[in-house]
């Protein structure tokens, strides 16, 4: 009951904002909820579809720093 009152009410503050040429006084909520629930399911619905595979071009890539691992293993020159 208490929902569908505060849907009532917050639909009646959204019509009268409108004939008015008032802004609204919130942000859409519903809007932003169903947002958050549809990204939130495409994210799980990919992690459950998506084929896992291993990574087979890990050596390639450079570790947080940028160096490959065969630039980690040869010792670092100094400056100047």
């Amino acid at each position: 009951m208490k929902v569908l009152l505060g849907l009532l009410l917050a639909s009646g503050v959204g019509i009268v904002c409108r004939l008015a040429g008032l802004p609204l006084p919130t942000p859409l909520a519903l809007t932003g909820a169903a947002l958050v629930l549809v990204m939130s399911a495409g994210y799980e619905i990919v992690d459950r579809l998506a084929p896992y595979r291993e990574a087979s071009q890990r050596e390639n890539f450079g570790a947080p720093d940028g160096r490959t691992p065969a630039a980690r293993i040869a010792p670092e020159r100094p400056a100047g």
